[in-house]
């Protein structure tokens, strides 16, 4: 049985939606999964350097300026120099454990190299939100620095109070601590794990960064599982279309009159010529008639007593004939 054009062309765009919304959840999954692939990359690199022994910047950056690999980030490096003191720059909206906190950035100047900004460690935020009630100062003189490499952030657009940047974005830092443009200094930034000498009142320590794969993997899984659904869906409507369009056809090609019978009298009365050579003619044709019953005689009225009295009285005054 044929399937009509209106049914086939709601199955096509049900097709085209299925084939439409499956190809969109496939790219936000490949989406997910390069997120996911990153951040193992993340996780890999962390863990390998996490534990691993410090080495000197120079063997790691060979000149302020140019930037170690990226497999680098995490590696413990060891320089000699000393705390900018004057330059300590508030890094803002950085929460500890839900709570706010600045993270005390302060520039270091490595022996025979470049400025290199340290995190140092973070502070509560003060009575005034806008800045912290005390900082407590690095070491001074000439210091033993172990720290951890880290990438830069990207530079914020957003203003902030003097003395402290909205980023993590090295040339930022530098420029809210007033050091002179065009110093040479490094393009990363470095997280303090030791110093030597100790500082006389230590910053509350970073936390250890969280090894937490994201929810990354499971979005993309999630996201194919809607396509195929998509797919699936889409189509089993699709078929529903041509076979409800299939069964409405037959319903109707069931509910139509059946062709009238044939009068053998108007066959009889057809010329013998519009016949065919093998048809009957209409005297070999007997006669169907249906057959018929006599009505039934109608039961006889009993006349009533005044119609009887009215016809005496009327034969009683008619006039008889003389003897």
């Amino acid at each position: 049985m044929t399937v009509s054009s209106a049914a086939l062309r709601r199955a096509a765009v049900l097709v085209l939606v299925a084939l439409v919304v499956a190809t969109t959840c496939t790219l936000l999954g490949r989406w997910q999964w390069n997120k996911h692939v990153a951040r193992d990359a993340v996780l890999a690199t962390f863990a390998t350097n996490w534990s691993a022994p410090a080495v000197p910047l120079a063997s790691l950056v060979t000149a302020p300026g140019t930037e170690p690999a990226a497999s680098d980030e995490w590696r413990s490096v060891k320089v000699t120099g000393h705390y900018l003191v004057g330059s300590t720059v508030l890094l803002r909206n950085r929460p500890v454990d839900g709570q706010p906190a600045y993270h005390v950035l302060v520039p270091f100047q490595a022996d025979g190299g470049g400025v290199l900004v340290v995190d140092r460690g973070w502070v509560p935020v003060g009575n005034d939100a806008q800045r912290a009630d005390g900082v407590p100062a690095p070491p001074g003189g000439t210091v033993d620095l172990v720290a951890r490499l880290r990438l830069p952030e990207p530079p914020s657009d957003r203003s902030a109070p003097p003395g402290q940047v909205q980023h993590l974005a090295p040339a930022q830092v530098l420029a809210a601590g007033d050091i002179p443009a065009g110093t040479l200094a490094y393009r990363w930034y470095a997280t303090a794990v030791s110093e030597r000498p100790a500082p006389a009142t230590p910053l509350a320590a970073l936390d250890t960064p969280s090894t937490d794969p994201g929810p990354y993997l499971s979005y993309a899984v999630q996201w194919w599982v809607f396509a195929l659904g998509a797919l699936a869906a889409f189509g089993w409507m699709a078929r529903r279309e041509i076979l409800d369009d299939r069964v409405a056809q037959a319903a109707a090609a069931a509910r139509s009159p059946a062709p009238a019978p044939v009068d053998a009298s108007d066959a009889a009365s057809r010329p013998a010529t519009s016949r065919g050579a093998g048809e009957p003619t209409a005297s070999a044709i007997p006669a169907i008639r249906p057959a018929t019953r006599p009505d039934p005689p109608a039961p006889a009225r009993r006349r009533g007593r005044d119609e009887l009295a009215e016809d005496a009285l009327i034969d009683a005054q008619r006039p008889r004939p003389p003897r």
